[in-house]
């Protein structure tokens, strides 16, 4: 990882950035006795936030499209 001072990352910032995403590589800035440093966050993958059901049907498509309610709903309306 490098390591470089506020002077060089206000001064060669873009770059700087540039670099840190083309390589992926963090970039360490030291701030006197404390350091900050810039990663880069991958994208998240939006299907990994889905919650699992138990309970939702699995199966092949045409098999549920041929699936008949009429024994399992009343369909006589008032």
């Amino acid at each position: 990882m490098k390591t470089i001072t506020p002077t060089e990352l206000r001064s060669n910032i873009y770059n700087l950035l540039d670099e840190i995403l083309n390589t992926g590589i963090p970039i360490e800035i030291d701030k006197g006795s404390r350091k900050l440093r810039i990663i880069p966050i991958k994208k998240a993958n939006k299907l990994q936030n889905l919650i699992p059901r138990l309970d939702t049907i699995k199966g092949d498509s045409d098999e549920l499209a041929d699936i008949r309610w009429e024994k399992e709903v009343n369909l006589d309306l008032p």
